[in-house]
This record gives structure tokens, C-alpha cells and sequence, in this order.
């Protein structure tokens, strides 16, 4: 019997914790959005695909189609979603600036119609505010951290036993 430091979990189990964290990181989003009145960006709404698609794929694996292949998909959709709440908080505490269409950066060295075309394509609802945190961190930065968690119980239930 091998020894391990983090023991192998079965596929399925895999399957279920994987397309349970993503259900609860977009229901969560979902609940902020409606329930709290948190309107998202752009860069908030496309973290929510790959939640989705982890989702779908957990389902479909856990019909028994290629269970494997779909905990490979699943590790690659979380670590986008790491990739992407990264980025946003990154955003977010001003390491870098993010896309031209969700940020402040509003050049005022044109004419007053330039000028205005720039302020109605800027969304109400900025990648580079925080609407809410806990403990310091933003929803992009849970979002980062929680799929971590996808990461590593996709990894550890493809480990062989």
C-alpha cells in the first residue's frame, strides 16, 4: 500500500466536489447580483463561464461519459477561472491596468463629442471597483482562491491509486 500525503479520491467524488464548488461560486455570484443588488462587470460575468462549464462537465461525467476526460476539462476551466479572478483583483488593487471599456481611463485631450462617445461606451459598472470584500479580498480574489480548490480535487481524483 503506497503511502500518501493527500490521498487519491475517487473520480466521481471528484466529479461531485468540482460541480459542487462551481455551483456554489455562481450561485453565490447570482445571489450578489439579484439579491444584493451587486450589478456585475465584464470581467465579474466572464468568470462565471468557466463555473459553467465546470458544471456541465461535471454532470456529464457523472452520467459516466469519460469521467477522466471530463475532470481534465475541469482542471482546465478552473485554473482559466483562477487565470481570470487573478487578473480582476490584480485590477482591482491597481497592479495593472485592465481593459480600455471597463476602466477609468477616459482621455481628455480630445473634443467635447470624443469626449462624450468615451463616457456612454464606459459601462456604469467598473472592473477596477470593488462592490464588496471580505477580509480583504474582493469576489475576484475569492473566486481566484476558491478555484484553487477545483484545481486540486480535479488533480487529486486523476492521480492513480
Amino acid at each position: 500500500m503506497k503511502n500518501y500525503l493527500i490521498p487519491p479520491i475517487s473520480q466521481r467524488l471528484g466529479l461531485y466536489l468540482t460541480g459542487g464548488i462551481s455551483t456554489s461560486l455562481l450561485g453565490g455570484a447570482l445571489l450578489f447580483q439579484y439579491v444584493g443588488g451587486l450589478a456585475p462587470c465584464s470581467l465579474c460575468i466572464w468568470q462565471r463561464w468557466p463555473h459553467l462549464a465546470v458544471m456541465i462537465l461535471a454532470v456529464i461525467g457523472l452520467r459516466g461519459i469519460m469521467p477522466r476526460l471530463m475532470l481534465g476539462l475541469i482542471l482546465i476551466a478552473g485554473l482559466i477561472s483562477a487565470v481570470l479572478g487573478s487578473y480582476h483583483a490584480g485590477i482591482e488593487w491597481g497592479f495593472w491596468a485592465g481593459p480600455s471599456g471597463c476602466t477609468s481611463n477616459l482621455a481628455l485631450d480630445g473634443d467635447i463629442t470624443q469626449m462624450t462617445q468615451q463616457l456612454l461606451d464606459t459601462p456604469l459598472v467598473r472592473c477596477d471597483d470593488v462592490a464588496w470584500s471580505l477580509f480583504g479580498l474582493s469576489m475576484a480574489g475569492w473566486n481566484a482562491l476558491i478555484s484553487l480548490d477545483i484545481i486540486a480535487a480535479a488533480l487529486i481524483s486523476l492521480r492513480r491509486i
